[in-house]
């Protein structure tokens, strides 16, 4: 065995996840992070995050290496922490060639989510639709489970490009009942069945209405969730790409603009959010292209910042750092 080898054996014996839940299979790497950006063996983009048995799984598409001048993203990559320091990368998951109908292999921003027991992992890939895959643990490895896309272009009415079925993000809500974002250029939605692989045709497919004079138009990237009884939807608005967000008593909405609350993440045209609640502390996890010296709008790489609200309920902006963010105790 060499010495990396060696090492990172070590240092996985020593990590406090690697054996709790059983997560220790798959293991192939740990660290400690000592700021942002969190990754820095490889580049990672569109992170989503889980949260299961007091682990944070975070879930990442993969960017090729520096000096490109277009997305090169051929498979997703599965991270967990357990204090917001000491982080463990588990054996890729899931490649675009999994989805055989996944015409150029591109793996694009996807979101994964648990329902009795299983793991199921929504991808976007780029101009031929959305897929699911399904997994018996959180990292994997994955499975397409249809052999063909869940959402097309035909689901998302109103535009015309073909790059408009992109970006899903699922949220289970309080009644049990299972919903399904997605979009560039305007924010759609489906009911999920209780399968999580099929959507109930009868309500069909809603265009998410956003009222109030935005800075920007919508771009992509929704992330949904709720917190006191409110509806929050976090875009990116325009391009270069900011985060923006509208909330609604309604899961389906109208929802009500917002504002800004990430500017331009540096070096980096695509910005795209995840927020999630993890042991009492609210995170932002996102990318930015500062991992120098090869990063960039092409090799992006993953970021975690505090998320807090004001007196009203509302976002605080988020306050981009190179520190990040603290251990948890």
């Amino acid at each position: 065995m060499n010495h990396f080898l060696k090492k990172t054996a070590l240092a996985i014996m020593m990590c406090p996840l690697c054996f709790s839940y059983g997560y220790a299979q798959n293991i192939i790497n740990h660290w400690e992070a000592t700021g942002n950006p969190v990754v820095t063996h490889k580049y990672t983009c569109d992170p989503a995050a889980l949260e299961y048995n007091d682990t944070l799984f975070i879930f990442t598409g993969e960017d090729a290496e520096g000096g490109l001048d277009f997305y090169n993203i051929k498979n997703w990559c599965c991270f967990a922490t357990t204090d917001m320091t000491n982080f463990v990368e588990y054996a890729l998951p899931l490649y675009a060639k999994d989805f055989e109908w996944n015409k150029g292999e591109f793996a694009y921003a996807g979101h994964v989510i648990e329902r009795n027991g299983k793991f199921y992992w929504y991808v976007s890939t780029n101009t031929s639709g959305i897929g699911v895959a399904v997994a018996d643990r959180p990292q994997g490895p994955y499975k397409d489970a249809l052999g063909k896309p869940l959402l097309t272009n035909e689901n998302s009415p109103g535009k015309r490009h073909s790059w408009r079925t992109i970006d899903p993000a699922a949220f289970i809500d309080d009644d049990g009942q299972a919903w399904l974002f997605w979009g560039n250029g305007a924010c759609w939605a489906v009911k999920l069945n209780d399968d999580m692989t099929s959507y109930n045709t009868d309500y069909g497919v809603k265009t998410i209405s956003i009222e109030g004079d935005m800075e920007f138009p919508f771009t992509e990237a929704p992330w949904v969730h709720k917190k006191d009884g409110v509806y929050f939807l976090s875009f990116a608005i325009g391009f270069p790409e900011r985060i923006a967000f509208a909330v609604s008593d309604k899961i389906n909405g109208p929802y009500t603009y917002k504002g800004i609350i990430n500017e331009i993440a540096g070096n980096s045209n695509t910005n795209h959010q995840s927020i999630i609640e993890f042991k009492g502390n609210w995170y932002f996890i996102y990318h930015n292209g500062g991992m120098q010296t090869k990063g960039g709008s092409y090799s992006r790489s993953m970021c975690i910042d505090k998320l807090e609200f004001d007196e009203n309920g509302m976002y605080k902006p988020i306050i981009m750092t190179t520190k990040g963010v603290d251990k948890i105790d």
